[in-house]
C-alpha cells in the first residue's frame, strides 16, 4: 500500500499529527492564556478567554519571584552539562568506534544496564556522598550528576555518526603528519557536528527540565534552577493560579523558542544518526 494513493490512510496518519500536536499545543496555550487573566476569572472557568490581558503580570512575578537567577543557574547547568556531554562521549565515540577496545562488549552492557535504572535508586547513595563532601547546592556537583547521566546515551549516538566518517579520511590527515589530536579536531569533529547538536539539544532541553535532582541537591533560593524555583514558589502562589501560569509562562518559553529555532536541525540530526552505524 502506498500511502500516497491511498486517501484513507492519508487521512488516518493526519488525524494522528494533529491529535499529538494538540495534545501538545493545547496545554502550552492554555498555560498563556490563563497567566494574562486574573485570578478570579481563572477558578471561575479555567478554560475562558482573558477578556483584558494583563501583559504586565510576567515583569511583576519576574520581579517578585527573582526568576532571573534562577534561569541564569538552569542556563549555566545546562551549559556546562552539554560541554561536558559533548565533549566526553565524542572522544569516547571516536575511540570506541575506531579503536579495538578491549571489553567493549562487556562496557557497552554496562552503559545499557546504566541507562535502564532508574535515578531514584541513586538518590540516598549520592545526597550522602554530596553531604559528607558538602556539595549540598553546588551546581558543579549537579553538573556532574548530569553528565553522568546523560553520557552513555550520548556515546552510542555519536559511535554511529563515527562509524559513517571514512576510513580514507583519518589515513590521509595522518600522511600529512596530522596527530591523533588533530585528526580528531580537524577531520571528526566537523563531519560528526549534526550528532554534536542533537546530542546538545536533546541534554540541554532535559537539563533544564530536569526536576528531582535539582530541587534534592539544590534546595536555597540562590542557587535553585528553574524548576526547582517553580516549586518552591507554588507555596506562594498556591492560592493565585494566574501568577503561577505566568511563573510556567515564563520559565517554558526559552525552551519552546529554542526548539522552534533549532527543531530542523534536529530532526535531521535524529533522522541522520537513525540510518548509520
Amino acid at each position: 500500500m502506498e500511502l500516497g494513493k491511498n486517501l484513507p490512510a492519508r487521512l488516518f496518519v493526519y488525524a494522528l499529527l494533529g491529535a499529538a500536536a494538540f495534545s501538545v499545543a493545547f496545554p502550552l496555550a492554555l498555560m498563556v492564556l490563563n497567566s494574562l487573566r486574573s485570578n478570579f476569572d481563572v477558578l471561575l472557568s479555567p478554560l475562558g478567554w482573558p477578556s483584558e490581558p494583563d501583559w504586565s503580570v510576567f515583569a511583576r512575578v519576574w520581579s517578585e519571584a527573582q526568576l532571573g537567577r534562577a534561569m541564569a543557574n538552569s542556563l549555566m547547568i545546562a551549559i556546562g552539562t552539554v560541554l561536558i556531554v559533548c565533549t566526553i562521549s565524542s572522544m569516547a565515540a571516536w575511540a570506541i568506534a575506531r579503536k579495538d577496545v578491549p571489553g567493549w562488549m562487556v562496557i557497552s552492557l554496562y552503559f545499557l544496564a546504566t541507562t535502564t535504572i532508574p535515578i531514584q535508586m541513586f538518590m540516598f547513595p549520592l545526597y550522602f556522598l554530596l553531604a559528607q563532601l558538602s556539595l549540598i547546592n553546588s551546581p558543579i556537583a549537579v553538573i556532574v550528576i548530569y553528565s553522568a547521566i546523560f553520557t552513555p546515551f550520548s556515546l552510542f549516538l555519536l559511535r554511529t555518526y563515527v562509524l559513517d566518517v571514512p576510513m580514507e579520511l583519518e589515513e590521509a590527515a595522518r600522511i600529512d603528519g596530522a596527530s591523533d589530536l588533530r585528526v580528531f579536531t580537524n577531520v571528526i569533529l566537523p563531519l560528526i557536528s549534526p550528532g554534536l547538536l542533537t546530542v546538545a539539544l536533546i541534554v540541554c532541553l532535559n537539563v533544564w527540565n530536569e526536576f528531582l535532582i535539582s530541587i534534592t541537591f539544590l534546595q536555597n533560593a540562590e542557587s535553585a534552577t528553574a524548576t526547582a524555583r517553580f516549586y518552591q514558589l507554588t507555596g506562594r502562589y498556591g492560592n493565585n493560579l494566574a501568577d503561577l501560569m505566568a511563573v510556567a509562562t515564563i520559565i517554558a518559553l526559552p525552551t519552546v523558542i529554542f526548539f522552534v529555532l533549532v527543531q530542523r536541525r534536529f530532526i535531521e540530526g535524529v533522522s541522520a544518526g537513525a540510518v548509520k552505524g
